[in-house]
């Protein structure tokens, strides 16, 4: 069974790349464009990772994160931020309000690719 990624973001470029590179990987995703509906988004889809920009409309991608890892139903989600924000401060706060990894933007596809399937234990 294929494993079942969110993307979040609110940058719709972003999206259409990125669900592109990952359907050809095999992977089932599903797609939300802010905070809210990927807090919906989770609950209907049942991801295996999600990938969360941090900058969005409703909810920023740090207090989806919080809302989650508050969420018992939740703990085994992985999360990997994906940011402009780059400084040690905002990767030191996504990891500390529970994302198990984060990438800046811009950033390299191989390297998205290959931190998804490390994060997922495919090889």
């Amino acid at each position: 069974m294929a494993h079942k990624i969110l993307i979040v973001d609110d940058e719709p470029n972003i999206v259409i790349s990125l669900e592109f590179l990952l359907k050809k990987e095999g992977f089932e995703i599903a797609l939300a464009g802010d905070g809210d509906e990927a807090l919906a988004q989770v609950a209907a889809f049942n991801p295996d990772l999600v990938l969360l920009d941090v900058m969005m409309p409703k909810k920023s991608g740090y207090e989806v994160c919080e809302i989650l890892r508050a969420d018992p139903q939740h703990g085994g989600l992985l999360i990997l931020m994906l940011t402009a924000k780059g400084r040690d401060t905002e990767v030191a706060k996504g990891l500390a309000i529970g994302a198990d990894a984060y990438m800046t933007k811009p950033f390299s596809t191989k390297e998205l690719i290959a931190k998804v399937k490390h994060l997922l234990g495919v090889v």
